[in-house]
């Protein structure tokens, strides 16, 4: 560690902190690329894709009028019990919680930093699965505390050995980025062994309103110590540039954490939006939220199957509003994916930042089924773009290999499987793509935007060992490689095809 560092007064464990970078993405590419803020698709915040509830005029909600009930209160200090809020927040989740269980907080990733701060201390240990979200691991790092991390998959078998030696264990539910949903039968099971550990079982359940909302554990809250609950505003009404989300613990616990909280942590307007909000005509159960889970399920579906059409593309099961989506057969990775699509104005997440995921994952909101369709527009530009990259990079490593004296053949393809024994893979990827001659065998077919692409699949002349390697010495030959493939395709190609 910089010697520089290690005088200022400040805790160890605090300068070994990374700053985390969210939010302002929209802003950032329009910046980057040059495109307006409103012509770029944002896919990579899982939020309702319905829009907010002030999109829908059917559903009777005034923005107006709660900016001007909070606007008569900008010149006081807000009650910092928030005892209307509480009391929205308890009849919003309903299962018998009431208003001495609720912990209002400034959006989510304050509520994990109060219960860390109030729980953990240097030496303990806290268990936090991988991968999920990231905010657990460096909220509870401030505290100093030991972060041991468990499989996702796996968390809820974690032995009791180890569970016993952690003060917290979290559980996001739906998890994030997976989309995974654990019965709520399951979380309790475990909850109750974590409590004979005396051991805090955390689940977050931000997703969970655009989920199955019959799997909460929210209403055997009250009855324990050891189970905490969190939800979160901003997903479910599509609001993340308003900071509202709240705990569910027990009274004993609620009350000590509320005393223990930033004060004034939420402002008038948040909180006349949060009461407005959760107190729409059905609650958990209004026209609005329940529009909503159903529009999910359906255009998840449209998502998973139109990417499942995409050579490279395989989306996981999800029961979240969004779909990690594994890309590990593709020629780039997540991360020059995701810069890609960026530059064509949509924005998808990048996963190479959760631990063991690399980079071969994205994760993708579900969105209305015509934005869906821009993506898939906007991947298959991209992946024509980085397929052309990618031919000449491969060209100019086969002339470099075929100069030094070495074959530039290879009897096994990695990029096409389809490719048959005897043929020269010495151009996995055809230089002269798309050339658009039927007379190749290759024809244009219907993607899956419905707009029409080149397929070289019936194509197999540039796999021909005597054209392969006559292409070849042309382009050793030759000079740029623009002027060489021209010279390639009249003397090589077009003789085969007999097209003048």
């Amino acid at each position: 560690m910089d010697e520089d560092l290690l005088m200022l007064p400040l805790k160890e464990n605090i300068l070994a902190l990374t700053p985390p970078s969210h939010g302002g993405l929209i802003r950032h590419a329009s910046q980057l690329y040059s495109i307006p803020e409103d012509e770029i698709l944002d896919m990579s915040a899982s939020l309702n894709p319905l829009g907010t509830p002030f999109d829908h005029p059917e559903y009777g909600m005034d923005l107006d009028s709660i900016i001007a009930r909070s606007f008569e209160r900008i010149g006081q200090y807000p009650d910092n019990r928030y005892i209307e809020f509480r009391e929205a927040a308890a009849e919003f989740v309903g299962n018998g919680v009431t208003r001495d269980c609720i912990i209002p907080g400034n959006g989510s990733t304050e509520i994990i930093r109060l219960v860390a701060e109030c729980i953990l201390g240097p030496n303990d240990s806290v268990i936090i699965p991988t991968p999920t979200f990231a905010e657990y691991g460096q909220q509870c790092s401030i505290t100093g505390a030991k972060v041991l991390s468990y499989p996702v998959d796996d968390i809820l078998n974690i032995p009791d050995e180890m569970l016993a030696k952690a003060k917290i264990v979290f559980v996001c539910n739906p998890n994030n980025p997976t989309g995974k949903l654990i019965p709520s039968e399951s979380i309790l099971e475990f909850a109750s062994r974590c409590e004979a550990n005396e051991t805090l079982l955390y689940v977050d359940e931000a997703f969970i309103e655009l989920s199955d909302i019959s799997q909460t554990v929210v209403g055997e809250v009250p009855n324990s110590n050891y189970l905490f609950v969190m939800r979160s505003l901003t997903k479910c009404f599509a609001i993340p540039g308003i900071r509202m989300g709240f705990g569910v613990a027990s009274k004993e616990m609620a009350d000590l954490l509320n005393a223990a909280r930033l004060s004034w942590n939420m402002g008038a307007f948040a909180e006349e939006m949060s009461c407005t909000l959760l107190r729409m005509e059905g609650g958990i159960k209004s026209p609005y939220l329940m529009r909503s889970r159903a529009f999910v399920d359906m255009a998840r579906t449209y998502l998973a199957d139109r990417l499942s059409d995409i050579y490279g593309f395989i989306p996981l099961p999800s029961e979240a509003n969004y779909i990690l989506v594994d890309i590990s057969n593709l020629l780039i990775d997540s991360t020059e994916l995701s810069t890609r699509l960026a530059s064509h104005g949509i924005l998808v997440r990048d996963c190479s930042s959760f631990p063991t995921m690399g980079g071969n994952y994205i994760r993708i909101a579900v969105r209305p089924p015509e934005e869906t369709d821009r993506l898939l527009y906007a991947i298959g530009e991209v992946l024509t773009e980085s397929g052309k990259e990618y031919g000449a990079g491969k060209i100019r490593e086969n002339i470099a290999i075929a100069s030094s004296g070495k074959k530039a053949v290879r009897n096994t393809c990695n990029y096409y499987p389809c490719h048959l024994h005897g043929q020269d893979c010495t151009f996995c990827f055809c230089p002269f793509y798309p050339c658009k001659e039927v007379k190749t065998g290759g024809k244009w077919i219907e993607s899956t935007t419905g707009t029409e692409v080149w397929s070289c699949e019936d194509c197999t002349i540039i796999h021909e060992p005597e054209t392969a390697q006559k292409i070849l010495e042309i382009l050793m030959e030759d000079g740029g490689l623009k002027e060489s493939l021209k010279k390639a395709w009249d003397e090589v190609i077009a003789p085969v095809l007999d097209i003048k």
